[in-house]
């Protein structure tokens, strides 16, 4: 299998640091590929309005979010997230096996915070997202990496890691839509990872912010669903900052109870509850109103048509794209001295 290596990035969102300058400058027409955010066109429209209605339709449970509650969310929070996710995912999600979080970051954070220790190995993808290390190397653990392929991490590479250090405790994957290769794991590499993780004795943190983000429909599930609720390894992770907007931290934990439990005795849930409780319930009707719904099937399809634009342009230049099937990036191979010049 191909190795992802000699490849260059360009961001559907993010992308060559050379053309910041540019942008600041002036040049309205150059986009800013530096980062995975939304045009702020995809924040507009009758989004703002949707989401105040549904803010309001929150407002008679403020008694009970103003104040302290449980560290796993509002009840009727998580009640309304486990039917919207059952319907995008086409499988059923209970509501105990979620844990309502502040995005994806701070799951992650959360989810390595509770269950790893200095000294820990933490492996990644090589390349992965470009802020993930700092969540390992935050609780003293030794960050390795393993090398993408075509089809998702390498499971030998990741295995001889395991059998000579005999440390590994936690495996960050982004297996659908990866950052920033594109890269989607496939069914027999979901299944042999999770394999390991039993084998060897670690853990499966897997960040799926660009879960339903598709272009096209998908019959791919989160890691979740390949994980035994006898010997659990997997702790899935959502989040809405992809789906609405980044400013808005609201996420989520899949995983079965005995692995979410250790995430509410870490000191900020512990002490205060958790952290979500009132913005969370803002989310409740938009959910269940159907109109999420609807907001993220346009998200899908605009986002789809513009990376075909951006995909299509790029292959006008001669350069070798690995097109995606959904999320923010493409992934190109390319001249980098002739990109680090400037513009294409």
């Amino acid at each position: 299998m191909r190795a992802l290596r000699g490849l260059h990035l360009l961001r559907s969102g993010g992308g060559v640091p050379e053309l910041r300058g540019a942008a600041r400058r002036g040049m309205a027409q150059v986009p800013d590929f530096a980062r995975g955010w939304p045009h702020p066109s995809l924040l507009g429209g009758q989004l703002p309005k949707m989401l105040a209605e549904s803010f309001q339709q929150g407002l008679p449970y403020a008694e009970e979010t103003l104040n302290y509650g449980s560290p796993y969310g509002h009840p009727k929070f998580l009640e309304s997230l486990a039917g919207f996710l059952s319907q995008q995912y086409g499988a059923p999600v209970a509501p105990e096996t979620l844990l309502a979080t502040s995005g994806a970051s701070m799951g992650a954070d959360l989810c390595i915070r509770a269950h790893a220790k200095a000294g820990d190995i933490c492996v990644f993808e090589e390349p992965t997202y470009y802020h993930a290390h700092s969540f390992a190397r935050d609780q003293g653990m030794e960050l390795k990496g393993v090398l993408m392929q075509e089809d998702g991490l390498d499971l030998k590479e990741l295995e001889e890691l395991c059998v000579s250090t005999g440390r590994v405790r936690v495996v960050y994957t982004i297996p659908i839509h990866q950052n920033p290769t594109g890269v989607t794991t496939s069914e027999a590499k979901r299944q042999g990872l999770v394999a390991l993780a039993r084998r060897h004795g670690f853990l499966v943190v897997a960040d799926e912010a660009y879960q339903m983000l598709n272009f096209e429909p998908s019959q791919v599930k989160p890691l979740f669903y390949h994980d035994d609720p006898a010997e659990p390894r997997v702790l899935s992770i959502g989040t809405f900052s992809k789906l609405i907007g980044p400013g808005l931290k609201v996420g989520w934990v899949q995983a079965h109870r005995q692995l979410l439990q250790p995430l509410t005795k870490v000191g900020y849930f512990a002490s205060g509850g958790n952290t979500v409780t009132f913005s969370s319930m803002a989310l409740k009707h938009f959910m269940d109103s159907g109109q999420l719904s609807q907001h993220l099937a346009f998200l899908c399809s605009e986002l789809g048509a513009r990376c075909r634009l951006l995909c299509t342009r790029l292959r006008e230049l001669r350069v070798e794209v690995q097109e995606p099937k959904g999320g923010y990036f493409v992934w190109v191979k390319g001249d980098g001295t002739r990109i680090g010049r400037g513009p294409l």
